[in-house]
């Protein structure tokens, strides 16, 4: 795996460059991706985790230029927190997201919420930010959270997917606040458009987002066939013996992450009526 340089600022297009902030883990890949659009004013997408380093390296990124906003798709701590250094260093309103206060129950100190997250305005569904040749476009996208938005930059036809689409990895849903239902209607409600390219949160640039989606969303599908193959044939019914059979050869670090994916397959079986839960141990409902 060729790593990219961290706290530099990296041209992806004439419109959009990123800084890697120094926060790598097997749940963060190489690290957080903050990315800039604009050229004579800025936007700064996720600022990312409260690290004077990484805000050093954005001050250089952005060069003296004014920025117009710091846009966040979501409010886990690898995402959101550098915003309120960000804002008094550059004036910048916070848009974006709703704020939550919720108990992340997942196994990853990284993707605890931001409990002090405030923004300024916060944005719903088609939604606008404008600067001097760009627009970002908010495209709700729950279901890693609840609060979770994408944003479409129609003038290069790309999309900043944050966590809900990444190259390297499926994205984790953590229930509470992470709904598997929600998460598949998001990434068919993608399908439907049209963008050219995916920017994540974490990862390479997604250059043919629609046959990744399509494999997202064949992936988690299976996944739900094993489940229901485990409890109904199998006579399997507990979260961790599950995880035994479905994810052979897991990393021990992310084994609570599988858990958490597993019970959120559950949950939405349970919604749809095809489990019932008893006790710690699942079974079908006929």
């Amino acid at each position: 795996m060729d790593v990219p340089p961290t706290g530099e600022r990296i041209a992806l297009d004439p419109l959009v460059a990123r800084v890697l902030a120094p926060n790598p883990s097997p749940y963060t890949y190489t690290g957080t991706q903050t990315h800039l659009v604009g050229t004579r004013d800025l936007a700064v997408i996720d600022p990312g985790p409260d690290d004077p380093a990484h805000l050093d390296a954005l001050i250089r990124a952005i060069d003296g230029r004014p920025v117009t906003a710091i846009v966040v798709t979501h409010t886990h701590r690898d995402h959101s927190p550098l915003s309120r250094a960000l804002k008094a260093a550059t004036g910048a309103p916070i848009v974006g997201c709703t704020a939550l206060a919720l108990d992340d129950l997942g196994p990853r100190a990284d993707a605890a919420f931001d409990r002090d997250y405030a923004p300024d305005r916060v944005l719903a569904d088609g939604d606008r930010v404008e600067g001097d040749g760009w627009t970002l476009v908010a495209v709700a996208t729950p279901g890693h959270t609840s609060n979770h938005l994408a944003f479409a930059l129609p003038e290069t036809g790309a999309l900043f997917s944050g966590d809900h689409v990444m190259g390297w990895s499926t994205t984790v849903i953590a229930p509470p606040d992470g709904d598997m239902a929600a998460y598949m209607a998001s990434l068919m409600k993608l399908q439907q458009r049209d963008d050219r390219i995916y920017y994540p949160g974490h990862g390479d640039a997604i250059e043919n987002p629609r046959r990744l989606l399509r494999g997202l969303i064949g992936h988690r599908k299976q996944r739900e066939g094993q489940i229901l193959r485990l409890i109904g044939r199998d006579g399997i019914g507990t979260v961790p013996a599950m995880v035994e059979r479905m994810y052979v050869g897991i990393d021990p670090r992310l084994r609570g992450a599988a858990e958490l994916s597993v019970r959120a397959h559950l949950i939405d079986l349970s919604d749809r009526g095809l489990v019932i839960e008893e006790g710690d141990t699942w079974r079908m409902t006929a």
